[in-house]
């Protein structure tokens, strides 16, 4: 056997030490960070606590099988409990710390960080609320609504009560009520378009913030205003209440929609169970259930970690989402890397990323959202969903409405 001084056998030793800590270092360096806005404890945290535990999982799981192209996803997440200054604060905390993409969470927030984002170079998303008009990418490059946007909303809703009142609105009366803030009111543009080319007559009720009172919103709608559909964007506590009222005064919840911020399972449960919400309509941009693969894939991940899956997962509706608006920047992140080479990316890599998502369905949870410059909204897909026999039963496929309104509407907002 071949001999070596000792001093050698050390020195090699020491070497052979150096090139496992350089490559832990390469393997920590080679990650790319993601930074996440979320409510958990303020004023929407109804939503926060389902969607933000649907993000963290996502990532993980995406983790577990090799992450992107070689590379981990960082995901940091601030809770900013949906106030606009601690929202922008969050901002800057995850840019000083390299994120090359941000959730940002409501539509405050959005409207605050909408031109930061554009003079960071560094792409935001706002799936399903957020500034509308964002839906056109050259005037907002750097936002990303990817997701049915409030006026694609209101346009979904008119087609579908026209659709359950026999094909035509002439003549028909519709309410519109909302929470009344910025968020609330930002559908109502499109509306007010379809009811000049629909020919329907349209009533709004405003809810005031916080949302907990609306019995006489509901009283005057059922019985004086008396319409043949309700469309209601309520966020936060107030579906549940809406659900209740209108149940208590005897309006039927066949002729009620709630848009997508008012359409969850714990709206339902929270106005007192499946047969009190009997009927009700929800629309949605994200599936909604337990069939789809990426959610037995999660709940596989947790078994084999030897952890229970977590409660947020019953609320699939906004867990659901949670999973939506985490894929959508793992699909810009691959899309960018593969551009790169596998350089790490730049936020202007990465908002190139997005504007190339195309034929991503996961399993048919995501709509067929087609990405590009010039349309950062994917297309304006929704599904509906009715409460039936203590379930969401879907009702429509992935479905687009009015287009050409909707786009009207972004043309007009210039």
């Amino acid at each position: 056997m071949r001999r070596f001084p000792r001093g050698a056998l050390a020195l090699a030793a020491g070497v052979t030490i150096g090139l496992f800590a350089i490559s832990d270092l390469a393997a920590q360096q080679r990650e790319i960070i993601v930074g996440g806005m979320c409510d958990r404890t303020g004023p929407t945290q109804i939503n926060g606590i389902a969607i933000c535990p649907g993000i963290q999982d996502y990532y993980e799981l995406v983790n577990s099988k090799g992450g992107v192209e070689g590379y981990r996803i960082k995901y940091i997440e601030i809770d900013h409990e949906y106030k606009v200054p601690q929202g922008v604060e969050a901002y800057q905390t995850e840019k000083r710390e390299g994120a090359v993409s941000i959730m940002v969470y409501g539509t405050p927030q959005v409207q605050a960080l909408s031109q930061v984002l554009t003079e960071d170079k560094i792409p935001g998303t706002s799936p399903g609320f957020g500034i509308a008009a964002s839906a056109d990418g050259k005037r907002f490059p750097y936002l990303f609504p990817v997701a049915a946007t409030y006026w694609s909303q209101g346009a979904a809703a008119i087609q579908f009560a026209k659709e359950k009142l026999g094909g035509t609105l002439d003549g028909k009366k519709i309410a519109y009520v909302f929470y009344d803030n910025p968020a609330g009111r930002e559908p109502l543009p499109v509306i007010e378009d379809l009811q000049k080319l629909e020919k329907f007559e349209l009533r709004t009720f405003a809810v005031p913030p916080p949302g907990v009172e609306m019995g006489a919103q509901v009283l005057d709608i059922a019985q004086r205003y008396r319409p043949d559909f309700v469309i209601a964007h309520l966020f936060g506590r107030s579906p549940s209440l809406a659900i209740k009222e209108f149940k208590r005064v005897g309006f039927p919840l066949s002729k009620v929609m709630g848009l997508v911020w008012a359409s969850s399972e714990h709206d339902v449960l929270a106005a007192g169970g499946w047969p009190v919400a009997e009927g009700y309509h929800t629309l949605t941009f994200a599936g909604i259930g337990d069939e789809y693969p990426v959610r037995q894939e999660i709940k596989a991940m947790y078994k084999a970690q030897g952890k229970e899956p977590p409660k947020a997962m019953d609320d699939s509706v906004m867990y659901n989402r949670g999973i939506l608006w985490a894929s959508v920047h793992v699909e810009a992140i691959r899309n960018a890397l593969k551009a790169t080479g596998g350089k790490p990316p730049t936020g202007e890599d990465v908002k190139k990323g997005f504007e190339q998502i195309q034929d991503f369905t996961l399993g048919g949870l995501v709509p067929p959202l087609k990405v590009t410059g010039e349309d950062h909204e994917g297309g304006g897909w929704v599904q509906v969903f009715q409460v039936r026999d203590g379930k969401f039963v879907k009702e429509t496929d992935w479905f687009r409405a009015y287009p050409e309104v909707v786009a009207n509407a972004v043309k007009k907002s210039e």
